[in-house]
C-alpha cells in the first residue's frame, strides 16, 4: 500500500505540472481541468484522476429508546466524511481500458481510528466490437436493476442517492460493489449492462450476520451465482458509459430523456423458518424495476434547467423481509422502548414488496448568485408497500444545492422527515409518529 501511495502521489503531481503547462488552447484536458497524463499524442490513450469528498454536519431527531455508547440520546449533531474517493482509470490500448476507485465511506466520531482506505472498484475491460460491445471483469459497480444501483455520487441531485436501489449493499456485495464479469454497450440509442457475480460470504457482512429466523433473511449457505442487468433508451442525447455510474444531473449541459429496465436474480438467495417449526424454507431473490429519468435545459443562454426522474421497483426478499438503513447512523443501539425501526437515523428501507420514488430539482439561472454561483432546489420521496408493514413507508426529503462552482463545489442544505414503525395492540406494525434529520453537506471534487 505504501508504493501504491507513492506511485499515485507521482502521478498526481506529474498530472498538475502537466495540466498547468500546457496551453489552454491546445489541450482538451485544460479546457475540462482534469488530472490527465497522455499516453499517446492525440490523447486517445490517457490514464486519469479525480477526487472528491463530502463532509456532512448533521443534527439527527433519533428513534424511540437510541443509545450512544450505552447513554440515551433522542438528538445527535455529528460531523462525518459521508463518502471520500479517488478514482485512477484510463484507456491503455485502442482496446483495453481499466478502472480503480478507492477511499472510505462514513467515517465519524463512532467509527475505527486510523480507518484504512479499502477499494471499491477493480476491474479489467476489453472493447470487442466498438461502442456495441466491452466485456470486463473484477469488482465492480456494472449493477442491474435501476439507475441509481449505480449512482455517479458527485452529482447526486437529493440528500442521497435512493438507497433502495442498492439492494444488497454489503450484505453479499462491497459497498455496492461485486466480483461480477459484465457485457455493456450501446447499439444505436439502447445502452445496455449484463452482469453474472459471485456473492461475497455472509460470514463477514458487516450488515447481517448468518442467522435464520421466521422471516426472511439472507442466507449464508454457498450462494449460487447472482444475475442482474439493466437496459435503457436514450430518446435525446446519449449518455456516457464509460464508467457504471449514472449522474443525478447534469446542470443544464445535456438534453437527456430515458427509460429504463432491469432485473436481479438469485437461486435460494433468502432462508427462513417454515412455520410452526425449525425447517429450513429456501426461497429466490427477485428484483425488477421500470423508471424514467429526465433532464433538460430550459434557456441555455441563461442555464436554468430541469431534473425529474419516477421509478417503480418490486422486490421479492422472501417472506416478511425486512432491512433498515440509516446512513452514517449516529447511535450504537438501542433498548426497551425501541421499536422496528432500530436506533439512530434507520428506517424501513427496503424490504419486500413495491417502491415508488421519484424526485425533481430545478436549477435556477447560472449567474443568479453573480460570481457565487446559483440554487438548486429539489424535493424527493419514496413510498413503499412492504409486506411485513401495515401502513405505507413515505419518507420525503427535500433541500437546496449551492452550486458554488457546478457539482466541483457545491453546499446543500437538506431535512429528511421518516416514519417510525411501532407495533400496536394487534402485534401489527403501523405508523406511530415521525422523526427529522437535517444535514448541510459540503462537497468538493476534481
Amino acid at each position: 500500500m505504501k508504493y501504491f501511495s507513492v506511485c499515485l502521489v507521482f502521478f498526481i503531481t506529474y498530472s498538475v505540472t502537466t495540466w498547468a503547462q500546457t496551453s489552454p488552447s491546445t489541450s482538451p484536458a485544460s479546457k475540462k481541468k482534469e488530472l490527465r497524463f497522455q499516453l499517446n499524442e492525440d490523447g486517445s490513450h490517457y490514464v486519469k484522476g479525480t477526487f472528491l469528498n463530502q463532509i456532512w454536519l448533521r443534527n439527527t431527531w433519533t428513534n424511540p429508546g437510541s443509545l450512544v455508547y450505552g447513554s440515551p440520546d433522542d438528538q445527535v449533531m455529528d460531523i462525518g466524511l459521508r463518502r471520500t474517493r479517488i478514482q485512477v482509470f484510463g484507456q491503455l490500448t485502442d482496446k483495453v481500458f481499466f478502472y480503480t476507485q478507492f477511499g472510505q465511506n462514513n467515517l465519524s466520531y463512532r467509527s475505527p481510528r486510523k480507518q484504512g482506505i479499502f477499494f471499491l472498484d477493480a476491474i479489467g475491460e476489453y472493447q470487442v466490437v466498438g461502442e456495441k460491445m466491452s466485456i470486463g471483469a473484477g469488482l465492480t459497480g456494472w449493477n442491474g436493476v435501476s439507475r441509481y444501483a449505480s449512482p455517479s455520487i458527485g452529482s447526486i441531485l437529493s440528500l442521497d442517492a435512493p438507497l433502495y436501489q442498492q439492494a444488497t449493499n454489503d450484505v453479499n456485495d462491497q459497498f455496492v460493489r461485486k466480483l461480477s464479469v459484465y457485457a455493456k454497450g450501446q447499439l444505436g440509442q439502447l445502452d445496455y449492462r449484463l452482469a453474472v457475480s459471485k456473492p461475497m460470504s455472509i460470514e463477514q457482512s458487516s450488515v447481517q450476520g448468518p442467522v435464520i429466523a421466521e422471516n426472511s433473511l439472507f442466507s449464508s449457505e454457498i450462494g449460487y451465482a447472482q444475475y442482474h442487468g439493466y437496459f435503457k433508451y436514450m430518446f435525446l442525447d446519449k449518455e456516457s458509459n464509460t464508467t457504471p455510474y449514472q449522474a443525478g444531473s447534469y446542470l443544464g449541459t445535456k438534453s437527456v430523456f430515458n427509460i429504463g429496465a432491469g432485473f436481479m436474480a438469485q437461486k435460494d438467495a433468502m432462508w427462513h423458518y417454515a412455520e410452526s417449526s425449525t425447517d429450513t424454507v429456501r426461497t429466490n431473490l427477485g428484483i425488477m424495476a421500470i423508471d424514467a429519468f429526465y433532464d433538460r435545459p430550459i434557456n441555455r443562454s441563461k442555464g436554468n434547467a430541469i431534473t425529474a426522474y419516477a421509478a417503480y421497483t418490486y422486490s421479492d426478499y422472501g417472506k416478511n423481509y425486512i432491512r433498515n438503513v440509516g446512513a452514517m447512523n449516529p447511535a450504537t443501539g438501542v433498548n426497551a422502548e425501541g421499536t422496528l425501526n432500530g436506533p439512530g437515523s434507520a428506517f424501513p428501507t427496503i424490504g419486500t414488496g413495491s417502491t415508488f420514488y421519484a424526485q425533481f430539482g430545478y436549477l435556477f439561472r447560472r449567474d443568479l448568485l453573480g460570481n457565487a454561483g446559483t440554487l438548486q432546489p429539489y424535493v424527493s420521496s419514496q413510498y413503499s408497500q412492504f409486506d411485513r408493514l401495515d401502513d405505507p413507508m413515505a419518507m420525503y426529503d427535500g433541500g437546496v444545492n449551492w452550486l458554488i462552482e457546478g457539482n466541483r463545489v457545491k453546499l446543500s442544505f437538506s431535512y429528511q422527515s421518516r416514519p417510525i414503525f411501532a407495533a400496536n395492540s394487534q402485534g401489527s406494525y403501523v405508523v406511530d409518529e415521525r422523526k427529522g434529520m437535517a444535514v448541510m453537506q459540503f462537497q468538493v471534487a476534481l
